[in-house]
C-alpha cells in the first residue's frame, strides 16, 4: 500500500460502513473506543512473551495471522476516526515527526520515554 492508497481505503471502508446502515454508530467516541479495543488486542498477542520471543512472533503463521488481522482492525479504526474527523493521518504524523525533530535533536540530551 501506497500513501496515495490512504483516501481509497478510507472510502471503501466509509463505503462498506454505510451499506450497513453504520453511519449512525461511527461517531468520534465510538470509533476512538473501538481503537482502543482493537490495540489491546494487539497487545494481548504480546502480553506474555519475552523481548526475544516477541520479536519472533511472525515466524509462526498462526500468530503472524492473528497480529496481521489486529493491526488491520486497528489501521480500519483509526482511518475511520480520521475520516469522521477530517483528519489527515499522514499530514498529521509528518508534524508530529517534525515536533519530535525540534524536541529530541539528535545529538541533544536522551531523555527516557513519558519525560
Amino acid at each position: 500500500m501506497r500513501a496515495a492508497d490512504l483516501p481509497a481505503l478510507q472510502r471503501r471502508l466509509a463505503e462498506f460502513a454505510a451499506a450497513r446502515n453504520w453511519q449512525p454508530y461511527h461517531t468520534p467516541k465510538n470509533l476512538a473506543a473501538a481503537l482502543s479495543v482493537e490495540a489491546a488486542e494487539l497487545v494481548e498477542i504480546f502480553q506474555w512473551l519475552t523481548p526475544e520471543e516477541s520479536a519472533r512472533v511472525m515466524d509462526d503463521a498462526g500468530t503472524a495471522h492473528r497480529v496481521r488481522d489486529e493491526v488491520a482492525d486497528v489501521l480500519a479504526y483509526l482511518l475511520q476516526l480520521c475520516e469522521v474527523l477530517g483528519v489527515d493521518p499522514l499530514d498529521a504524523l509528518a508534524a508530529k515527526i517534525e515536533r519530535n525533530e525540534h524536541r529530541f535533536p539528535v545529538g541533544g540530551a536522551r531523555r527516557t520515554p513519558g519525560e
